[in-house]
């Protein structure tokens, strides 16, 4: 076969290459040459610090893999590039959109608007409800943040300590802090995976979190369910005392119910169907404004002046917007909560999307992806089985791979053509690589989020997994919805 047989695709239909001189094995060995350097480098080399760069660059000794199985069958250099460009210009409205998330973020640590929903959130706390409230916390100060990783370091930390008072079994407390750290985490526009898979499954994001509700709520739901039937067993003594570390976010910030007229009017313009560029935008001129009125100290502070000026409240701002930005309180366990990276914060996930593009795109332009998509459709030819295969896939890379983002990066890569071949919207394939990828990373104790999750918060990964309802439940609540299909979107679907 001539290399000019393979063509690249093109952006207005994004056919699949196809290879049909490629086997199977040929196909899979940049796939497994990746899993196995990846593992390694998780397990044995850098650890929880892998996403620091040398994952990237495993995705590119992948790529380069890829790419010498594609010379092997007279696929040009020249194809390869073309097809990795159009790959990388496919996210770039992904890409602008996590810079826009890093902004907002800035500005909304700095105005008082995530500390003051973290504020709220821990005045539900009761010993009678203990373990739901704590999901609710969880979850709440995880949609402020996007971080599953920071709200366990910081209120999940003092959730322990409050349990263990109140003599309630840690795992117990740790199951119902994750689970809401990580519902946090899947809906948070401000969540990396929330960005990422949608940038993977060609999707958008507004729209894969709008389509992520249908799945997400119930399993939050029924983990509430659950969690309130535990706590109506337990003997619960003590009291809840969250005084120390409200006085601390009190005493740092000027908290005020006036500071959410930002995040509901972004809320507002999200459901008026707003493109998310602008949408972001507004967030985040609001919230420099907001920093302005309410916290007129903190700029200051972070620019090092003594008064408040134009130039003062210009470069605080932009500062916020662009850098890391920290907010000092009197609070150890607090300081980590309160620190924003605003976009260069954004800039390590970018560079793991344009990686894992150029992995994909030698990928598509060898015709793997085709030849992997087609054995997967001939194993798997129902819709039910599409998605089962992609659950499948997510968990197994979560345990084989040790990391997260690879268990979205790579799944996502490899069945976006199919689920569009099955007339599916990208919408279905990113919210089924958040309820079985980003979710179930948490219960392997050697993936680089199980690690984290069980130093951070002291308590051995198998012995909080099986309190984590809301992280084994989302795979199982998925499947369900596709058994059943229900809102399952196809491509036709306005």
């Amino acid at each position: 076969m001539e290399s000019q047989d393979i063509k690249p695709k093109k952006t207005e239909d994004n056919p699949i290459v196809e290879n049909r001189e490629l086997s199977i094995w040929e196909a899979l060995t940049p796939v497994l040459a990746l899993v196995i350097m990846l593992f390694y480098n998780v397990k044995y080399a850098f650890g929880d610090d892998a996403l620091s760069g040398s994952n990237q660059f495993i995705l590119l000794l992948g790529a380069a893999v890829a790419a010498i199985v594609g010379f092997f069958n007279k696929v040009s250099y020249e194809q390869m590039l073309e097809e990795v460009a159009e790959n990388i210009k496919s996210t770039t409205g992904a890409l602008l959109i996590l810079l826009f998330v890093g902004s907002l973020a800035g500005t909304w640590l700095i105005s008082g608007i995530i500390p003051s929903m973290i504020y709220y959130g821990l005045q539900i706390l009761s010993p009678s409800i203990f373990l739901p409230a704590c999901v609710i916390i969880c979850a709440i100060i995880s949609i402020a943040t996007g971080s599953s990783w920071t709200t366990s370091a910081t209120v999940g930390i003092a959730l322990i300590g409050i349990g263990n008072a109140l003599g309630i079994d840690h795992g117990m407390t740790a199951g119902a802090v994750i689970s809401g750290a990580y519902f946090g985490d899947k809906m948070s526009p401000l969540s990396d995976t929330t960005n990422l898979a949608p940038a993977m499954a060609g999707g958008e994001l507004f729209s894969h979190i709008k389509y992520m509700t249908y799945t997400t709520i119930p399993t939050l739901i029924a983990t509430l369910v659950i969690f309130i039937i535990i706590s109506l067993s337990l003997d619960v003594h003590g009291t809840t005392d969250t005084s120390a570390m409200l006085s601390s976010i009190d005493s740092a910030f000027n908290i005020s119910p006036w500071l959410f007229l930002a995040p509901v009017l972004v809320i507002l313009l999200i459901v008026k169907k707003t493109p998310p560029l602008p949408a972001l935008l507004v967030g985040t001129l609001l919230g420099g404004i907001f920093a302005l009125i309410f916290q007129p100290e903190i700029v200051k502070q972070i620019t090092g002046a003594t008064e408040l000026n134009a130039l003062t409240a210009y470069k605080g701002i932009m500062t916020a917007i662009t850098v890391d930005t920290s907010v000092a309180t009197d609070s150890i366990e607090l300081n980590d909560l309160f620190s924003s990276g605003g976009m260069a914060g954004m800039l390590g996930t970018i560079w793991l999307i344009i990686c894992a593009m150029v992995f994909g795109g030698i990928m598509d332009a060898i015709g793997a992806l085709a030849r992997i998509s087609k054995a997967v459709l001939q194993l798997f030819d129902s819709v039910f089985g599409l998605f089962a295969s992609t659950v499948i896939s997510c968990i197994g890379l979560n345990a084989i791979a040790s990391d997260q983002y690879l268990a979205i990066v790579i799944p996502g890569r490899m069945y976006k053509k199919a689920f569009e071949d099955k007339g599916l919207a990208p919408e279905n394939l990113s919210r089924t690589l958040e309820d079985s990828g980003t979710v179930t990373s948490v219960l392997v104790p050697w993936n680089t989020c199980g690690a984290y999750q069980s130093s951070v918060l002291g308590v051995d990964t198998w012995h909080y997994a099986g309190y984590a309802f809301f992280n084994y439940l989302s795979p199982f609540t998925t499947l369900i919805f596709a058994a059943f299909k229900i809102k399952i979107k196809q491509l036709t679907d306005k």
